[in-house]
């Protein structure tokens, strides 16, 4: 494990850019960061709110799912957040131009008075649409339903998926964009949607509590899962929170291994290089984002430039 970067204010969604460089948010600052291969940091915008996820669009601007903001805990082992921010004013979806940083609001509700609660992570397929988690948020005695949400980049339109769905978190297609995965951070568990067509899902009937079909759920008795990536060859390396690593699952269901790192929250994965074999893993506890190489290649985002 090389780390590149340490300081970081609860670092989440790295994104690998062409340059060698990553970028990613910091929860607690709320910001988009660079971080380059040398380590150094540079803000690329202030988003405000709890920037959650990012990823590259088809027109090259990074996107962005902000949860409205969290409180957060400070000790010896560094920060996590607890409940729903003080100032929270709403969850939203965000276009962030990549050169200028300038952010443009594209949806905080679903256009029927339900308001967006805390989006999340998000994954955009090859049409350029965006298929993004609403993790919902908490609170001191209650919290919110999630569900999983398709919506255009121009801030167009968008569409309420899967409903309800508790602790959505990470969010990443199959290599053929057929199937949608989806971890469930209290359950510890991963859920996959068959793709009938952009934004349309096929849904198991109960007792699935959505539609979903349940591929693996955590061994370990404090294991909750969080954001993902998807290697090429189709397994599903999910972030892993409390035991801290990589759970790297077969889309069959079958554990492949799992991937010990020194942070109870292991957060969120993301692949680059020259081969996609380098793994950039974001320790946000201890505020840091280290490299791994990586066995597999991982699979490319649209629209990242790799």
């Amino acid at each position: 494990m090389r780390v590149i970067a340490s300081g970081l204010r609860f670092p989440e969604g790295p994104v690998a850019l062409e340059n060698g460089d990553v970028a990613l948010v910091e929860i607690e600052r709320k910001t988009v960061t660079r971080v380059t291969a040398g380590g150094t940091t540079e803000v690329i915008s202030q988003t405000g709110g709890g920037p959650n996820g990012l990823a590259r669009g088809a027109d090259g601007a990074f996107y962005v799912t902000n949860n409205g903001g969290f409180e957060f805990h400070h000790d010896e082992h560094g920060i996590r957040p607890t409940v729903e921010a003080k100032d929270y004013a709403g969850g939203r979806l965000e276009r962030v131009d990549a050169a200028t940083g300038e952010v443009r609001r594209l949806y905080d509700d679903i256009g029927n008075g339900h308001a967006l609660r805390g989006p999340n992570d998000l994954v955009i397929d090859r049409d350029g649409g965006i298929w993004f988690t609403d993790l919902g948020k908490r609170r001191e005695r209650d919290l919110d339903y999630g569900a999983i949400y398709y919506a255009a980049g121009d801030g167009s339109s968008i569409e309420e998926v899967i409903q309800p769905f508790i602790s959505a978190n990470g969010i990443g297609l199959s290599p053929d964009e057929k199937t949608l995965y989806v971890a469930e951070t209290e359950g510890g568990r991963l859920w996959a949607f068959d793709i009938e067509a952009p934004g349309r899902v096929r849904k198991h009937p109960w007792p699935s509590p959505h539609g979903g079909r349940l591929v693996y759920t955590a061994g370990g008795s404090f294991q909750r899962y969080d954001s993902l990536a998807v290697e090429a060859d189709g397994n599903i390396c999910v972030a892993t929170l409390m035991d801290g690593g990589i759970s790297v699952i077969s889309p069959s269901g079958d554990l492949v291994e799992f991937v010990v790192m020194p942070d109870r929250y292991t957060t969120n994965i993301c692949f680059g290089g020259a081969d996609m074999r380098t793994a950039y893993i974001t320790l946000s506890q201890g505020g840091q984002l280290v490299a791994v190489e990586w066995p597999r290649p991982g699979l490319k985002p649209n629209f990242s430039g790799l």
